[in-house]
């Protein structure tokens, strides 16, 4: 198979593990080509992995920390000196984390990397988007974001409280959603469609890494949830299924549903726009 034929180019951030290296497997074996921004490497002894490196199929930018601006503006701008589009954008880096954790921009780690990151790598990646065939945006949500009993900027920048899953985890994952819907009519004026998608229940437990899933969640996980794969068989459909020609919805259960607080989704887009505006090109200013 040589480049020619594999015409379609997603990028993934996340693509090392879990449901982003399920993504990464099914894009490949539909013949895509795969632009990965990871933090850590893909695992040695994947052999279908290892051999679409050999080829060029899958091409990897190495990140320290993607919640570290200086770290993410270096790789973004090694991505736009390398890759003439991309088709689609999967912003699927995440996680839970056990306790209250905060970036080194000062913020809550989990709305840092879930919500504000996510913005980032699409205005950075705009250009590529809009010169690729399907203008597509797929940012990864939770189901969790049900769960959010109150909503509010300065919470979700400096908690007061934690919660493992059901706390900033689920507050960052609805901010994201809220910022997805009101920046569609924007992005509309490129032709470029943006989604979230909730991947559903899925195991993503890694051995040897520290879980911020309550324990009850975690025991469950391991022994009911689905594999990675139903997590990028969502996300997949969600970018090219039934709902491929809409934009600004939320999709859970492959169904488009309503947002709880979106009466805040314009505020939130608002915040992450101004920190990425002064805090991410005032640093490139700087």
């Amino acid at each position: 198979m040589n480049m020619e034929q594999r015409e379609n180019i997603a990028a993934i951030t996340g693509a090392n593990a879990g449901i982003g290296l399920a993504l990464t497997h099914k894009l490949l074996s539909e013949d895509w080509q795969v632009i990965a921004l990871n933090r850590s490497d893909f695992p040695s002894d994947d052999k279908r992995i290892q051999e679409a490196i050999m080829r060029g199929w899958l091409r990897i930018y190495k990140t320290d920390d993607l919640a570290d601006y200086a770290s993410l503006k270096r790789t973004l701008e090694e991505i736009k000196s390398k890759e003439q589009r991309i088709d689609i954008l999967f912003n699927n880096a995440g996680g839970s984390l056990s306790e209250l954790s905060y970036s080194k921009q000062g913020r809550e780690y989990h709305y840092e990397l879930m919500t504000i990151v996510p913005y980032i790598i699409l205005m950075e990646l705009k250009e590529l988007i809009k010169s690729g065939r399907l203008k597509t945006v797929i940012n990864t949500s939770s189901s969790a974001l049900k769960f959010t009993k109150e909503f509010t900027i300065e919470n979700l920048e400096r908690p007061k409280v934690f919660r493992k899953l059901l706390g900033p985890y689920a507050t960052s994952k609805l901010a994201l959603s809220l910022w997805t819907q009101a920046i569609a009519p924007q992005l509309a004026k490129d032709d470029i469609k943006i989604r979230s998608v909730d991947p559903g229940s899925n195991n993503t437990l890694r051995k040897g890494k520290k879980t911020g899933l309550p324990l009850v969640v975690a025991l469950l996980m391991r022994l009911f949830f689905s594999p990675p794969t139903h997590g990028a068989n969502r996300l997949y459909e969600g970018a090219l299924g039934q709902h491929r020609n809409e934009t600004g919805v939320f999709l859970l259960k492959g169904q488009a549903a309503q947002l709880k607080f979106k009466d805040q989704a314009r505020h939130v887009l608002e915040r992450v726009h101004a920190i990425y505006q002064h805090e991410f090109l005032g640093r490139r200013k700087g």
